[in-house]
């Protein structure tokens, strides 16, 4: 119920603060494996998109690589479904998991975000380095965009933009913050 509760109320949020003219910003949502698993999961989302009124492409879905590798012929016809809806999808905590490089290429994903195990010690940690710069260059070679998880200082974000990291999101940026002050923000 709480999973359900969190996909409408970001729809509606997010839908919302198009309606008061801030900018169209894409909302996402973190899947767990037992929302993913959920026979009724397409129906769901887009019963959630329909009573919000968002648009799909103002949505994405993330889902963990452990998740996706769970059943592969069920995940690639709901992802497949997702993105036919017009949902943008993306493998979060990129990395950690046990995805296989030959099954990446027939998930219809747009976006790949790097853990940030691997961004944490990213100026500091040589076999980091390789392995943020290995997956950036992945991504862009299969045509995903490529976000780095869990930047906390100036010098990771000065090597993701060095590397062509297309964006990167933690503490640098900010904090959490609740819906008042994101609203702040947006304005």
């Amino acid at each position: 119920p709480l999973g359900k509760w969190i996909i409408n109320e970001v729809c509606r949020q997010a839908k919302e603060w198009q309606d008061e003219g801030l900018p169209k910003i894409i909302a996402a949502i973190n899947l767990s494996a037992k929302q993913f698993a959920q026979k009724d999961i397409i129906k769901l989302v887009s019963n959630a998109l329909k009573k919000s009124g968002l648009l799909p492409e103002f949505l994405e879905i993330e889902i963990t690589e452990t998740i996706i590798m769970q059943n592969i012929d069920r995940t690639i016809k709901i992802l497949n479904k997702f993105k036919e809806m017009g949902i943008q999808l993306s493998i979060d905590d990129f990395g950690t998991g046990y995805s296989s490089l030959s099954y990446l290429k027939q998930f219809p994903i747009n976006t790949l975000k790097i853990d940030k195990t691997f961004i944490k010690d990213l100026t500091k940690n040589r076999s980091d380095d390789t392995i943020a710069n290995l997956v950036i260059d992945l991504g862009h070679t299969l045509g995903l965009n490529v976000i780095a998880e869990g930047v906390e200082t100036v010098e990771q974000a000065e090597f993701l933009r060095k590397h062509a990291c297309d964006k990167f999101q933690g503490y640098l940026v900010s904090r959490p913050v609740d819906k008042k002050e994101f609203r702040q923000i947006l304005k």
